[in-house]
């Protein structure tokens, strides 16, 4: 047995290059674990640094100065900013507020819908049953709406939080975007020389980050503005809180999408009862999330690595389990990693085969 794990672990981790990967992938998570609350703000502007390096590097492409190309992007970045903060952030609030006040009437109402069926359709449900819905359905909203409650009473400590971000972040994306060489120059003297497969895998998952970063910001704005602009057409209340949760559900591959499925549809069941308009909120919901899924989401994210969909979808159980948001958000540049290791691995024990069996074939 002894002898059995030792052969193994020489196959298998003898190499050198593949030491290194270890023990570099191991640090980084074990500084994620550790700082990882700390290094939000970080996070935060190395996302945005990845969005606005595109921009960037199309207008050095051009022949524009680097210096010059970094201020015209972060200045139009700052700007859309604050346009979005002036504009949305007010209305965002108003309708939460509106929705807090506006539960327990919209429960009522949603109880008084329900109860019709009974009436119209006795052979398929009773009113027990009803009743053990309307139960369980107020049990929950009225969960959700302490919750929502509960976060407006401790928000001065998010307010706080989000000012500090709103001067910290912009400073590290600049400079990110202005020294992103010499980060890189300065980041390397840390690292083993001798680390060229290392060196290889990131490569190869920077790129597809950089890829899955610029398609999903894309693919989260135009689903929120097509799913504000559908919701408001059909006159759906709290169309801009349902649409900015409808463009954070893609952020979740399958999951989030049926889990946004209940708000619009239980906001247009309040509102109108079980009606045409009702069904007609449902099926544009449907719709945007095939289009998402069949279209957008594909054109967007074209370069980035193929995954089956059991390895998103565990993707995004494990890392959103362990990360939160970053978790969710990461889970397939994540994966991607695991997956670019992995076929790392495999390629390094296929290798040293090859030249154990030429060097005996030499012999």
């Amino acid at each position: 047995m002894i002898t059995f794990f030792r052969d193994w672990m020489h196959n298998h981790f003898s190499d050198p290059q593949m030491i290194i990967l270890i023990v570099l992938l191991l640090a980084a998570l074990l500084l994620l674990l550790l700082f990882g609350k700390m290094l939000t703000p970080l996070l935060i502007a190395v996302v945005l640094a990845y969005v606005l390096d595109g921009p960037v590097s199309a207008l050095e492409r051009h022949r524009c100065p680097h210096l010059l190309a970094v201020i015209f992007v972060f200045i139009s970045f700052l700007a859309i900013v604050l346009t979005l903060l002036i504009v949305l952030l007010p209305m965002a609030f108003r309708q939460i507020g509106q929705l807090l006040e506006e539960l327990p009437s919209m429960i009522s109402s949603l109880q008084h819908s329900i109860m019709h069926l009974s009436d119209r359709y006795p052979d398929v449900i009773s009113r027990d049953q009803i009743r053990q819905l309307l139960v369980s359905l107020s049990s929950q909203l009225t969960d959700l709406g302490q919750r929502l409650l509960s976060f407006s009473i401790s928000s001065v400590k998010n307010v706080i939080t989000f000012f500090v971000y709103l001067i910290i972040v912009p400073f590290l994306i600049f400079f990110f975007l202005k020294d992103k060489r010499l980060i890189k120059v300065w980041t390397s003297r840390f690292l083993p020389e001798n680390r060229s497969l290392a060196s290889g895998v990131w490569r190869e998952v920077d790129q597809q980050i950089s890829n899955y970063i610029r398609g999903k910001i894309w693919e989260i704005l135009i689903v929120a503005v097509g799913s504000y602009i559908v919701f408001i057409l059909l006159g759906l209340r709290y169309a801009l809180i349902i649409a900015l949760f409808t463009g954070l559900s893609v952020l979740m591959p399958y999951i989030g999408a049926t889990v946004m499925f209940f708000p619009p549809t239980l906001i247009a069941l309040i509102q109108w009862g079980f009606s045409g308009n009702s069904i007609s909120v449902i099926i544009a919901y449907l719709i945007i999330q095939a289009l998402d899924g069949n279209l957008l989401a594909p054109l967007l994210l074209s370069e980035v690595v193929d995954l089956h969909p059991v390895a998103i979808i565990a993707a995004v159980l494990v890392f959103g389990g362990l990360w939160g948001f970053w978790g969710l958000f990461f889970a397939i540049p994540l994966a991607t990693l695991v997956q670019a290791v992995i076929k790392a691995w495999f390629d390094t024990i296929e290798r040293r085969k090859q030249m154990a069996a030429e060097q005996k074939s030499a012999v």
